[in-house]
């Protein structure tokens, strides 16, 4: 077992308003599984991946990772963890304009402590893999979308990570190109790679091996 949570609630104060974005989530997610967490707008499933890649925390129940319980670590313990164990794809990108796609990419490792040599070996061979050989030196504001994806796929897997999260990674591209982008994510979870996907879009989620519903922060069906 990779991710486990156990009766996971997420509460939100809005003043004296308390929303319940996540309401007594269990289940277990194995290594190498491919898994949609799906539903509409406000189910619950972002928040729940934000829990799951510790970028969040549970107001009560239990998250493990690893057989570890992710409540026990510090914040120092948590970065690194987010930074090793997950590669993080989101809907805009979160790439640095600036930065070259080979910057981008070198950035998880930087923060890993990794060489630079190592780093800039890694990070060719990684945009090379999703297509972009021929764009390392182009900043990401001189790229189309679905580029910038491919990058942020890149970026994710630098530190090869135990688990992909990915957050409505085709909800900003075209129907063609998201579909190339979850062809992207079919080779990587035939490679053995642990993939969280989320989304609202049927057909996005058809391309996982499994799918978890939610709806008013509950597991409504699996």
């Amino acid at each position: 077992m990779l991710l486990k949570t156990e009766q996971v609630t997420k509460i939100y104060y809005l003043g004296k308003t308390a929303l319940r974005a996540l309401d007594g989530v269990s289940l277990t997610i194995e290594k190498g599984e491919y898994v949609a967490l799906m539903g509409p707008s406000g189910s619950g499933k972002s928040t729940l991946m934000h829990i799951l890649g510790c970028l969040d925390t549970p107001t009560t129940g239990k998250y493990l990772f690893n057989g570890a319980d992710t409540s026990q670590l510090s914040d120092t313990e948590l970065a690194r963890l987010r930074n090793k164990e997950f590669g993080f794809v989101f809907q805009n990108f979160n790439l640095l304009p600036r930065l070259s796609a080979l910057a981008n990419v070198e950035l998880p490792m930087l923060y890993a402590g990794v060489a630079r040599k190592e780093r800039l070996r890694r990070a060719t061979e990684l945009l090379t893999m999703v297509g972009l050989g021929d764009r390392l030196h182009h900043r990401s504001n001189e790229l189309s979308g679905g580029e910038m994806q491919r990058v942020a796929i890149a970026r994710a897997l630098a530190n090869r990570p135990a688990v992909i999260l990915a957050d409505e990674p085709t909800g900003n591209l075209d129907s063609r190109t998201g579909s190339e982008i979850m062809r992207l994510f079919d080779t990587l979870a035939q490679e053995g790679n642990t993939i969280v996907l989320v989304t609202h879009d049927k057909t996005v989620a058809e391309h996982a091996r499994r799918t978890i519903k939610l709806k008013d922060g509950k597991v409504v069906e699996e």
